[in-house]
């Protein structure tokens, strides 16, 4: 009969090969089995540092200078379209601007929302209606854009 101690021993083993394997450790003992666990965490920590600053640095790329400057992100569904719209300051009027060009499109809102507290951020899934001829995500995009432009010439903040 094996041992309690024993099978301890064997399972923990076992993890340390296993251990050993998912880290790429060619160590022996189980002290350097440990350490290159640890090297290769470190390792990990510093790839997913690089990844974070890599994201960082293209979402700064892609958003607009000028944080009242809203940004327009349109993703093709299955049926239909998921509209983002963000920016960094609450703009009064946008939302009515934004819904009139859904409209006129003759896109149907099936859910949305909306928050416009300090900044302005818009959530949309909407889908084209039956009678409406095919269109894409970049038109969708265009009209939204088209729309807040419009938006943003008739609300010229006075100085």
């Amino acid at each position: 009969m094996v041992s309690r101690e024993q099978n301890k021993r064997g399972s923990l083993q076992e993890k340390f090969q296993l251990l050993r394997s998912v880290t790429n450790s060619h160590a022996e003992n189980e002290t350097s089995i440990i350490m290159d666990a640890s090297k290769y965490i470190q390792n990990l920590k510093k790839k997913v540092e690089r990844f974070k600053e890599h994201t960082a640095a293209e979402q700064s790329s892609n958003e607009p200078t000028d944080p009242t400057t809203p940004m327009v992100k349109v993703e093709t569904l299955e049926k239909g379209f998921m509209i983002n719209v963000f920016s960094g300051k609450n703009q009064p009027g946008i939302l009515v601007s934004i819904l009139e060009a859904f409209e006129d499109m003759g896109l149907d809102v099936l859910e949305a929302r909306v928050s416009c507290t300090d900044s302005f951020s818009f959530h949309a899934m909407g889908v084209k209606n039956e009678d409406e001829e095919r269109m894409d995500a970049e038109e969708v995009k265009q009209a939204v854009t088209d729309a807040i432009t419009s938006w943003g010439e008739t609300n010229v903040p006075h100085s």
